[in-house]
């Protein structure tokens, strides 16, 4: 709010009445675009992911995928080069990624998997890659600046999401355990995920995305998949199959490969100069 109130001061967007809703710094369509792709449907898939799929699947697939995801966007979209050394890391970030969700596949189809659903969370996670590997690639095509960006998707979220939220929680069509929640996993999960996680981390990699580009920012996360498969193990005492350990152990690879390849920042495309 009070970064809002400071843009409103001194931003000429805001000025002149190129905003949504007096709110977003940015045009109603592309607020629309990055709120829907990276803010509701991302988090709505990433999440969801979750109840199917332990959380290192999830360390694994959402941001060891994140590089391959950005930089097939990024050929498509921004007309991108891929040097040989990013090539070949994208290879080895896309066989530990199989490595993890085709096992997962391959048990629900012949009934090593009792629940079966393992398979959906593995492919909500590498769902959820792509929108933030789209949104990524969408700041740079326009050249969006990270408060500006940050900003304009928190206030699609509010404005879109929680209403419908409470609206259906409200008729009865979801099911909400919000009113039974003890007030310290509210407030903590208030400032985790809203200020730390969107507000700090959205800011911060869309400043990266200004900087390096979206495949080079992707493919500095190397550090992502390591530790929150360790995480997952220390605090939630999930194990570490084999398959987990050589596609953790494939994707850090690719990543840091990829990362060593990328010695010059991506330029910008023509259109986002313009």
């Amino acid at each position: 709010y009070l970064i809002v109130r400071k843009m409103k001061a001194t931003q000429p967007g805001y000025q002149s009445g190129q905003t949504w809703l007096g709110l977003s710094p940015l045009p109603f369509r592309i607020t629309a675009l990055i709120g829907t792709v990276g803010g509701v449907v991302y988090a709505l898939l990433a999440y969801s992911a979750f109840v199917y799929a332990p959380a290192a699947h999830g360390s694994v697939l959402l941001p060891g995928l994140l590089p391959l995801t950005t930089a097939l966007l990024s050929v498509w979209l921004l007309k991108e080069r891929l040097s040989a050394g990013r090539i070949t890391g994208l290879a080895m970030i896309l066989a530990g990624a199989v490595l993890v969700g085709g096992v997962s596949i391959f048990n629900a189809a012949f009934g090593a998997d009792s629940a079966g659903k393992t398979y959906i969370g593995d492919a909500l996670f590498v769902c959820a890659s792509s929108c933030w590997a789209f949104y990524a690639v969408t700041c740079r095509k326009n050249a969006l600046g990270a408060v500006h960006a940050t900003i304009a998707v928190v206030v699609f979220c509010v404005v879109t999401f929680i209403p419908a939220y409470g609206l259906l929680v409200w008729a009865g069509v979801l099911h909400s355990k919000l009113a039974s929640a003890p007030w310290s996993e509210i407030i903590f999960h208030t400032v985790w995920q809203g200020g730390a996680s969107v507000v700090i981390s959205g800011i911060t990699f869309t400043k990266m995305v200004e900087y390096f580009g979206p495949v080079r920012s992707t493919m500095l996360t190397a550090v992502v998949p390591g530790l929150s498969a360790l995480g997952a193990v220390l605090f939630l005492g999930e194990p570490l199959y084999w398959n987990l350990i050589a596609g953790l152990l494939l994707v850090t690879l690719g990543l840091v490969v990829g990362v060593r390849a990328s010695t010059k920042p991506a330029a910008l495309p023509s259109a986002a100069k313009a």
